[in-house]
């Protein structure tokens, strides 16, 4: 390897750590605190997931990276093929978990008189449960283009013209509408749930100014946190949605391969790391780790 690709993998062994750390530290404080209570929040389920899905996507995008360092063999391909599909399914669940995550702070948080949002936000539970299996029946969709792939390939050596042609045109378009649905569409739903919630913490100001009343009140402190989170979900992924788009446009460029592939770890390492700042139950347990580790 050359210097860039040294720093790339420094840099890539830094994020994966911290990720693993990070989510793996989420999961257990909630399993421990679920143990203990005999319950758990619909937030902390949520997050709990979304922590799970994160290891698996970490653990998926390093095999990614490795088989295109070190390995160019069967191994390499068979590597290749399996963390294929483990960042398919990973990166379905760590997106849509993440976008539940933002509705979840939307309904919990904002406060609007609409007849429609008062009963999604009374029917909170079963409204994301709903949202969550319907989005899993996309990642079904997804593996089924990738065997029609597959096929396609298969009979391209096998000189069979007609059928290739036909499994090609079917692949592209569903490939070109799963992108869309499993990428720009909640995309989309955060986006609507950040400026929903600029809404809301403008009109609870709004009002605030209006009584003559201070705007540090626990319910703009609980906006402003909300935001944090979900805004900086909403940038990391943008990012990590255009290294994908770009590293599959460069697959025989290995450094621009290599470059997206490490600037995308962040989303999965740094949000979970901004997930544990922004909740107070997660933060106060990591800086009494982190002075019991100092003594």
């Amino acid at each position: 390897m050359d210097l860039a690709e040294w720093i790339v993998t420094i840099i890539m062994m830094i994020e994966f750590l911290l990720g693993n750390c990070a989510n793996f530290f989420i999961m257990v404080v909630n399993a421990i605190d679920c143990m203990k209570r005999r319950k758990i929040s619909s937030a902390e389920r949520i997050i709990t997931a979304l922590a799970i899905s994160r290891i698996g996507l970490l653990w998926a995008m390093l095999m990614n990276w490795h088989s295109r360092v070190f390995s160019t063999d069967t191994y390499n391909f068979q590597v290749t093929a399996f963390s294929g599909i483990t960042w398919a399914i990973t990166n379905h669940f760590t997106t849509w978990l993440g976008t539940i995550l933002s509705m979840f702070y939307l309904f919990k948080i904002a406060n609007f008189s609409n007849r429609l949002f008062l009963h999604l936000k009374r029917k909170l539970d079963n409204v994301l449960l709903v949202i969550f299996l319907v989005s899993s029946l996309l990642v079904f969709a997804y593996l089924g283009v990738v065997n029609i792939k597959k096929i396609a390939w298969l009979s391209i050596h096998e000189g069979n013209v007609t059928v290739k042609s036909k499994l090609k045109n079917i692949a592209i378009i569903g490939d070109m509408l799963l992108f869309s649905l499993i990428n720009i569409t909640p995309f989309v739903i955060s986006l609507t749930c950040v400026l929903l919630l600029i809404y809301s913490l403008g009109k609870h100001l709004k009002n605030m100014k209006f009584y003559g009343k201070g705007c540090q009140d626990q319910s703009t402190m609980v906006h402003i946190r909300a935001l944090q989170t979900v805004v900086s979900f909403l940038l990391l992924y943008a990012t990590y949605s255009s290294c994908v788009i770009i590293s599959g446009w460069s697959l025989q460029n290995v450094p621009i391969f290599l470059f997206c592939v490490t600037l995308g770890a962040f989303y999965p390492a740094g949000h979970s790391c901004i997930l544990i700042w922004g909740n107070q139950k997660l933060k106060q347990l990591l800086l009494l780790f982190l002075r019991q580790m100092r003594c």
